[in-house]
């Protein structure tokens, strides 16, 4: 695993310059390994057997009428969801994407069950999040795999290069807000579409601009994702939307605060509730 490793001090495992200038041109870079397979472990126990979390997960349809279920609260909390989002790796990489500080957007889980597990339509974050106020599209997320992500169970794809686009229109399609496809279908054209295929703990950090996507899950094994968000500090919203709150401050953890964390979700976690998505 690449470092940036300062002698007598805990290793930097935040992105290094080589990845920071790949995300600049690409809008996304792949870390392999950034968690440890026992801190990914703590993660799938809390998915598979907290009753916090199944009774927090609803679904959303894609076009084709399938569902993915998904999790999502704003403030990381003291599990070991929270010390992932707050976790020096993730944040001080995310601070050197965004060029300053950065706050907690939100975090999800998204789990695709075997066979049924539905598609996410192409799309860009900040085609939802620009309907939440934020002037600038100064945000990015870290997919972190917690089952194996491939072709046949849904992995990301995404087109490379295409956070340079801006931000395209988007509308409702089925359960999910979608990118306009006649101008998707124009970027595929000339932009490299790529597989993302990802083992447990690979985390991938991509710009909210970057069109991506993910197939329906047409295997016998889960699909279950993290996803922790992120803002620039200086691009807090300008109004409140829904139940995105404006900048708080983040406390980062140390990298080991991890695997000191309580493996079950905090009591005063806060979910959000299914909204209706925007016309």
């Amino acid at each position: 695993m690449p470092t940036n490793t300062v002698s007598g001090a805990a290793p930097d495992l935040s992105l290094t310059a080589d990845e920071l200038a790949a995300f600049a041109r690409d809008g996304y870079v792949l870390r392999r390994n950034l968690f440890a397979a026992d801190e990914i472990e703590m993660l799938s126990d809390a998915i598979c057997n907290d009753p916090a979390i199944a009774k927090n997960t609803y679904a959303r349809a894609d076009s084709k009428g399938a569902a993915t279920e998904l999790a999502l609260w704003n403030h990381p909390a003291d599990d070991v969801f929270g010390a992932v989002a707050r976790c020096r790796r993730v944040v001080d990489s995310m601070e050197k994407i965004l060029g300053g500080e950065v706050y907690h957007w939100h975090s999800k889980l998204t789990m695709k069950r075997p066979k049924v597990g539905g598609a996410w339509d192409w799309h860009q974050d900040y085609g939802y999040w620009y309907r939440n106020g934020c002037l600038f599209p100064d945000m990015a997320s870290v997919f972190i795999s917690v089952d194996p992500s491939t072709r046949e169970n849904g992995c990301l794809e995404v087109l490379k290069g295409s956070h340079l686009l801006g931000r395209l229109e988007h509308g409702t399609v089925g359960g999910q807000v979608g990118a306009d496809m006649e101008r998707v279908e124009a970027a595929m054209k000339v932009l490299e579409h790529i597989y993302v295929e990802q083992a447990p703990g690979d985390a991938l950090f991509f710009h909210a601009n970057l069109l991506h996507t993910s197939g329906q899950n047409k295997s016998d094994k889960s699909r279950n994702v993290l996803l922790c968000c992120y803002n620039a500090a200086r691009n807090s919203p300008f109004k409140t939307v829904g139940q995105h709150p404006p900048y708080t401050k983040l406390d980062k953890l140390p990298d080991s605060a991890v695997r000191e964390a309580p493996r079950r979700v905090a009591t005063d976690a806060k979910f959000h509730t299914p909204q209706p998505l925007p016309a």
